[in-house]
């Protein structure tokens, strides 16, 4: 019997391949009227505040980066540009070769398996599209929660969805936004990503010193659910 009845999973770094903003993001500043680094510096700084969802929809969120930036575009450029970040985002998102094999896996040996995510208005718009979207029983945002990580509220979220308990879950990410702490101090068992390709990978409020379980691959997590368990072998492009 699998030890955990559900993995709840990380999305950008965890399920995703590293992750940089692309070149694509130089438009969404010109369609602002804004350099570039200018851009880039306020959606570093104010990343939570806008992955909590508090300020509105994407067109009043991308509203107030601009105040933040200084510049007044029209609103004819705002909604150019929300769609043009939108591309842009959904350009930087590669998912792991192993993602889908490893979500497949789970639920073929009967453990259910979720999201939660710190995030912007971009990924629960296209995470449908996504060929992980049909292999994840739960999807948690934190722009639509109204928290982000390491606050219990979106992992008790998942659980509840779930209907199980946090000690039934079992939680894997990059240990971006202190996540790992997070899910502990929720209830859940935490394990770490450490993939190769993460050295380069953008993140914020980066979990130091993480002492508790690390995974080189996503296909360990087939084998730290079920001991038994074949590797996977995936093909690689």
């Amino acid at each position: 019997m699998p030890r955990f009845q559900a993995v709840l999973f990380d999305f950008f770094g965890t399920l995703t391949r590293s992750v940089q903003r692309g070149a694509a993001h130089r438009w969404t500043a010109e369609l602002l009227g804004c350099p570039s680094d200018t851009l880039v510096e306020v959606l570093d700084r104010t990343y939570y505040q806008r992955a909590s969802g508090l300020l509105g929809s994407a067109e009043a969120t991308l509203r107030w980066v601009c105040d933040q930036a200084g510049v007044h575009p029209s609103d004819l450029a705002v909604r150019a540009a929300v769609a043009s970040r939108h591309r842009a985002v959904r350009a930087d998102t590669r998912l792991r070769d192993e993602a889908v094999p490893v979500l497949a896996g789970l639920r073929q040996r009967g453990v259910r398996t979720g999201l939660i995510s710190d995030c912007t208005h971009e990924l629960p718009a296209f995470l449908p599209q996504l060929a992980i979207a049909p292999l994840l029983d739960v999807r948690v945002f934190s722009v639509q929660v109204g928290r982000c990580k390491p606050d219990p509220a979106l992992y008790l979220a998942a659980c509840r969805r779930l209907e199980l308990a946090p000690a039934d879950c079992l939680y894997v990410g990059d240990g971006g936004s202190q996540e790992l702490t997070g899910a502990q101090r929720a209830g859940m068992t935490a394990a770490r990503l450490t993939a190769p390709d993460l050295a380069g990978h953008m993140v914020f409020n980066a979990e130091r010193g993480w002492a508790g379980r690390v995974l080189t691959s996503l296909t360990e997590v087939l084998e730290l659910v079920d001991p038994a368990v074949e590797p996977i072998a995936c093909a690689v492009p």
